[in-house]
Protein backbone atom coordinates (compact mmCIF):
# COMPACT_ATOMS: atom_id res chain seq x y z
CA UNK A 1 0.00 0.00 0.00
CA UNK A 2 1.38 3.36 -0.69
CA UNK A 3 2.18 5.96 1.87
CA UNK A 4 0.42 9.00 1.24
CA UNK A 5 2.10 12.87 2.35
CA UNK A 6 0.67 14.24 4.81
CA UNK A 7 -0.17 18.66 5.68
CA UNK A 8 0.02 19.94 8.69
CA UNK A 9 -4.20 21.75 8.65
CA UNK A 10 -5.08 22.06 12.36
CA UNK A 11 -2.69 23.77 14.58
CA UNK A 12 -2.10 23.18 17.91
CA UNK A 13 -4.29 26.35 19.65
CA UNK A 14 -6.91 25.25 17.16
CA UNK A 15 -6.99 21.82 18.43
CA UNK A 16 -6.98 23.00 21.82
CA UNK A 17 -9.31 25.26 21.59
CA UNK A 18 -11.68 22.54 19.74
CA UNK A 19 -11.77 20.22 22.48
CA UNK A 20 -11.32 22.77 25.02
CA UNK A 21 -14.80 23.84 23.88
CA UNK A 22 -16.09 20.08 23.51
CA UNK A 23 -15.47 19.63 27.45
CA UNK A 24 -16.75 23.12 28.57
CA UNK A 25 -19.92 23.07 26.49
CA UNK A 26 -20.43 19.59 27.96
CA UNK A 27 -19.70 20.38 31.96
CA UNK A 28 -21.87 23.41 31.00
CA UNK A 29 -24.54 21.65 29.83
CA UNK A 30 -24.59 18.67 32.30
CA UNK A 31 -23.90 20.34 35.74
CA UNK A 32 -27.22 23.63 34.97
CA UNK A 33 -28.27 24.51 38.12
CA UNK A 34 -27.30 20.83 40.24
CA UNK A 35 -23.52 22.70 39.92
CA UNK A 36 -23.92 25.82 40.11
CA UNK A 37 -19.75 26.87 40.76
CA UNK A 38 -19.33 23.81 38.26
CA UNK A 39 -21.80 25.43 35.62
CA UNK A 40 -20.21 29.38 35.94
CA UNK A 41 -16.69 28.44 35.91
CA UNK A 42 -17.42 25.99 32.43
CA UNK A 43 -19.33 28.94 31.22
CA UNK A 44 -16.43 31.26 31.70
CA UNK A 45 -13.92 28.53 29.66
CA UNK A 46 -16.44 28.50 27.23
CA UNK A 47 -16.40 32.67 26.99
CA UNK A 48 -12.60 32.51 27.11
CA UNK A 49 -12.16 30.49 24.05
CA UNK A 50 -14.97 32.14 21.92
CA UNK A 51 -12.71 35.00 22.59
CA UNK A 52 -9.38 33.22 21.31
CA UNK A 53 -11.13 31.70 18.46
CA UNK A 54 -12.34 35.43 17.13
CA UNK A 55 -8.44 36.36 17.80
CA UNK A 56 -7.37 33.15 16.12
CA UNK A 57 -10.08 33.59 13.31
CA UNK A 58 -7.88 36.72 12.10
CA UNK A 59 -4.14 35.68 13.68
CA UNK A 60 -3.96 31.60 13.19
CA UNK A 61 -2.60 29.85 10.16
CA UNK A 62 -4.28 29.77 6.75
CA UNK A 63 -6.86 27.28 7.73
CA UNK A 64 -7.76 28.96 11.03
CA UNK A 65 -8.56 31.76 9.55
CA UNK A 66 -12.20 33.22 8.65
CA UNK A 67 -10.72 34.96 5.21
CA UNK A 68 -9.81 30.86 4.45
CA UNK A 69 -13.01 29.36 4.42
CA UNK A 70 -16.29 31.50 5.18
CA UNK A 71 -18.23 31.65 1.55
CA UNK A 72 -21.66 32.48 0.76
CA UNK A 73 -25.04 30.82 2.36
CA UNK A 74 -25.15 29.84 -1.58
CA UNK A 75 -22.16 28.25 -1.69
CA UNK A 76 -22.91 26.08 1.76
CA UNK A 77 -26.01 25.30 -0.08
CA UNK A 78 -24.35 23.99 -2.98
CA UNK A 79 -22.26 21.99 -0.85
CA UNK A 80 -24.86 20.63 1.31
CA UNK A 81 -27.07 19.50 -2.27
CA UNK A 82 -23.63 17.84 -3.39
CA UNK A 83 -23.24 16.28 0.07
CA UNK A 84 -26.73 14.55 -0.63
CA UNK A 85 -25.54 12.28 -3.39
CA UNK A 86 -22.53 11.66 -1.30
CA UNK A 87 -20.60 13.55 -4.25
CA UNK A 88 -18.68 16.35 -2.64
CA UNK A 89 -15.57 18.06 -3.22
CA UNK A 90 -12.69 17.42 -0.55
CA UNK A 91 -10.98 20.23 1.49
CA UNK A 92 -8.04 20.38 3.18
CA UNK A 93 -9.18 22.93 5.75
CA UNK A 94 -13.08 23.66 6.26
CA UNK A 95 -15.48 22.55 3.66
CA UNK A 96 -18.73 25.22 2.86
CA UNK A 97 -20.82 23.35 5.30
CA UNK A 98 -18.48 23.06 7.64
CA UNK A 99 -17.65 26.81 7.57
CA UNK A 100 -21.50 27.44 8.17
CA UNK A 101 -21.59 25.54 10.98
CA UNK A 102 -18.79 27.11 12.26
CA UNK A 103 -20.89 30.43 12.28
CA UNK A 104 -23.45 28.87 13.27
CA UNK A 105 -22.04 27.20 16.50
CA UNK A 106 -20.03 30.43 17.36
CA UNK A 107 -23.29 32.56 17.06
CA UNK A 108 -25.53 30.21 19.19
CA UNK A 109 -22.51 29.66 21.82
CA UNK A 110 -21.91 33.03 22.35
CA UNK A 111 -25.70 34.22 22.66
CA UNK A 112 -25.89 30.97 25.29
CA UNK A 113 -22.92 32.83 27.32
CA UNK A 114 -24.44 36.25 27.34
CA UNK A 115 -27.54 34.48 28.60
CA UNK A 116 -26.03 32.90 30.71
CA UNK A 117 -24.12 35.78 32.30
CA UNK A 118 -27.52 37.52 32.01
CA UNK A 119 -29.56 34.90 34.56
CA UNK A 120 -26.00 34.56 36.40
CA UNK A 121 -26.38 38.28 37.25
CA UNK A 122 -30.20 38.24 37.36
CA UNK A 123 -30.13 35.08 39.92
CA UNK A 124 -27.18 35.59 41.86
CA UNK A 125 -26.34 39.39 41.34
CA UNK A 126 -23.03 37.79 40.59
CA UNK A 127 -20.58 37.68 37.28
CA UNK A 128 -20.17 40.25 34.13
CA UNK A 129 -24.19 41.04 34.25
CA UNK A 130 -24.64 41.38 37.99
CA UNK A 131 -26.50 44.54 37.95
CA UNK A 132 -29.00 43.46 35.37
CA UNK A 133 -31.55 43.07 37.80
CA UNK A 134 -33.85 40.18 38.48
CA UNK A 135 -37.17 41.52 36.53
CA UNK A 136 -36.40 39.79 33.65
CA UNK A 137 -34.60 36.71 35.26
CA UNK A 138 -37.41 33.81 33.94
CA UNK A 139 -37.31 35.58 30.18
CA UNK A 140 -33.04 35.09 30.84
CA UNK A 141 -33.58 31.64 31.98
CA UNK A 142 -35.62 30.59 29.00
CA UNK A 143 -33.44 31.78 26.10
CA UNK A 144 -30.50 30.69 27.76
CA UNK A 145 -31.74 27.42 27.19
CA UNK A 146 -32.92 27.43 24.24
CA UNK A 147 -29.68 28.80 22.71
CA UNK A 148 -27.70 25.76 25.12
CA UNK A 149 -29.94 23.29 23.63
CA UNK A 150 -30.17 24.60 20.06
CA UNK A 151 -26.14 24.68 20.26
CA UNK A 152 -26.55 20.73 21.14
CA UNK A 153 -28.76 20.33 17.85
CA UNK A 154 -25.93 21.95 16.24
CA UNK A 155 -23.13 19.64 17.82
CA UNK A 156 -25.12 16.94 16.83
CA UNK A 157 -25.45 17.78 12.83
CA UNK A 158 -21.56 18.69 13.32
CA UNK A 159 -21.12 14.88 14.47
CA UNK A 160 -22.98 13.32 11.45
CA UNK A 161 -21.71 15.85 8.84
CA UNK A 162 -18.02 14.72 10.18
CA UNK A 163 -18.94 11.03 10.10
CA UNK A 164 -20.25 11.29 6.43
CA UNK A 165 -17.72 13.71 5.40
CA UNK A 166 -15.18 11.31 6.75
CA UNK A 167 -16.67 8.04 5.24
CA UNK A 168 -16.78 9.85 1.83
CA UNK A 169 -13.57 11.27 1.56
CA UNK A 170 -12.10 7.82 3.09
CA UNK A 171 -10.28 10.24 6.07
CA UNK A 172 -10.88 10.13 9.34
CA UNK A 173 -11.21 13.55 10.38
CA UNK A 174 -11.58 12.97 14.32
CA UNK A 175 -8.02 11.46 13.84
CA UNK A 176 -6.58 14.63 11.97
CA UNK A 177 -8.48 17.47 14.63
CA UNK A 178 -6.24 15.48 17.41
CA UNK A 179 -2.68 15.20 15.64
CA UNK A 180 -3.42 17.55 12.99
CA UNK A 181 -2.53 16.11 10.03
CA UNK A 182 -4.42 15.41 6.93
CA UNK A 183 -4.04 13.31 3.47
CA UNK A 184 -2.79 15.79 0.87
Amino acid sequence: MESQALIKVWDLPLRIFHWLLVAGFFIAYLTEDDLLTVHVWAGYLVSGLLVFRLIWGFIGNDYARFSNFLCSPAKSIAYLKDLITLKTQRYLGHNPAGAAMIVLLLVSLLMTVITGFAVYGADQAAGPLAAIGSANEKMWEEVHEFFANFTLILVVVHVIGVAVESYIHHENLVRAMLHGFKKK
